[in-house]
């Protein structure tokens, strides 16, 4: 064993930073005050970021129909649309950050952010190991709340997820220790505070829209300390919500359930931890059409930051097909950023100009080929039907 005490020295110096760091995060989460009151703002600064592959295409198109909706409020000053380029893999690799530091500077003068997917190096692909930008982003900006809903009327399916966004195991997902050629060791990280308010936040939800079940997702029976934790925490805050109905599962199970016809129409919100929340809000979106329909907020007390929940599709881009990449999970974004904000008839137009033209009329469709409608044809589509409602 002795052969080994460099390396468990190494690793424990490495650990004992990372509980440093986590720890200093964990006063500044208990530090945090109230959440922004957007109907006290003079002004409201939408940064359009479009990211990496076909977000470009996608948040552009988005960023139009939006302009669109709030047209009066662009022109008497209430709200601006602020474009932040150099969130790109190409920058963030030159520079060796997973937010180059103008960049950051540029997002946090906005209030709100529409993001279009940015790409993550991976093992094997020849780019340097630099952080998920997203992962980035939600620390930076404290990002603790991803919030994805998923509707499909006629199959009974109302479901919002609300994950939490800057825990569990992608707290420090990168920042794993090699402790030898044959063992290697990551990290999941629970606090309490950083579970109370993606918990509060779920339970607020479900009151305010008449939901009369929350359903907490973990996988406690197994990772007892971290998930025990996170389970335990979202029940005490469930007792100060007696009308509503907490019920606890295990993520596997969970997975079944979703696919089971008879028990999926009594779900309505859920409260999981990182990992498990990225693996189902996936599965679920595939009943509605997949992953190229469904949109995502990420929720702080200052920031917000919107998105579609699927990839840059650099394939795509290689082949040429990007300006066939379909805006849908990026507008269902926008419906949600639009809500974030304050303007829910705004939102509800333009849901429903999305029900209409993807599931209704379907005039055009999105193949992401030449056999069907580009990008810029479809969010054509989109503006046409809202001014008929």
């Amino acid at each position: 064993m002795n052969t080994y005490t460099e390396q468990i020295n190494q690793a424990v110096a490495h650990y004992r930073e990372l509980l440093e760091g986590q720890l200093a995060r964990v006063e500044r989460i208990n530090a945090a005050g109230e959440a922004v009151d957007y109907s006290k703002m003079e002004k409201i600064v939408i940064g359009v970021c479009g990211g990496d592959g076909i977000g470009p295409t996608i948040t552009a198109e988005t960023a139009r129909v939006l302009e669109y909706l709030l047209a009066d409020e662009v022109k008497k000053g209430r709200i601006e649309f602020r474009t932040i380029e150099g969130l790109t893999i190409e920058n963030r690799v030159a520079q060796m950050k997973a937010i180059p530091d103008d960049v950051l500077a540029e997002l946090k003068a906005c209030d709100v952010i529409l993001k279009g997917p940015t790409t993550t190096p991976k093992q094997g692909d020849g780019l340097p190991n630099i952080e998920s930008a997203n992962v980035a982003m939600r620390k930076e900006l404290d990002l603790f709340a991803n919030v994805r809903p998923v509707r499909v009327p006629d199959k009974g399916i109302d479901w919002t997820f609300f994950r939490e966004n800057t825990e569990g195991s992608y707290a420090v997902g990168s920042l794993g220790s090699n402790v030898t050629d044959d063992l290697a060791i990551d990290f999941c990280v629970t606090t309490t505070e950083g579970t109370n308010r993606i918990a509060k936040l779920a339970y607020e939800y479900a009151r305010a829209n008449k939901k009369e079940r929350v359903s907490i997702v973990t996988k406690a029976n197994v990772i007892k300390t971290t998930d025990g934790k996170f389970l335990n925490l979202c029940l005490e805050v469930g007792k100060d919500y007696p009308e509503i109905t907490t019920d606890e599962w295990f993520i596997d199970i969970m997975t079944a359930k979703l696919v089971d016809e008879k028990r999926r129409r009594d779900f309505k919100v859920f409260i999981l931890p990182n990992l498990y929340g990225d693996i189902i809000t996936d599965e679920a979106a595939e009943f509605q059409g997949g992953v190229g329909t469904a949109g995502s907020a990420n929720i702080g007390k200052r920031y917000a930051m919107f998105e579609a929940i699927h990839g840059s599709a650099p394939r795509m881009v290689k082949e040429g097909r990007a300006k066939y990449a379909d805006p849908c999970s990026m507008l269902r974004a926008g419906v949600m950023l639009l809500n974030h904000i304050g303007y829910n008839e705004e939102a509800s137009k333009l849901e429903r100009a999305l029900d209409i033209c993807m599931f209704e009329d379907k005039r055009l469709t999105i193949t992401g080929r030449d056999t069907g409608a580009t990008c810029r044809e479809f969010a054509d589509y989109v503006s046409e039907t809202l001014k008929g409602l």
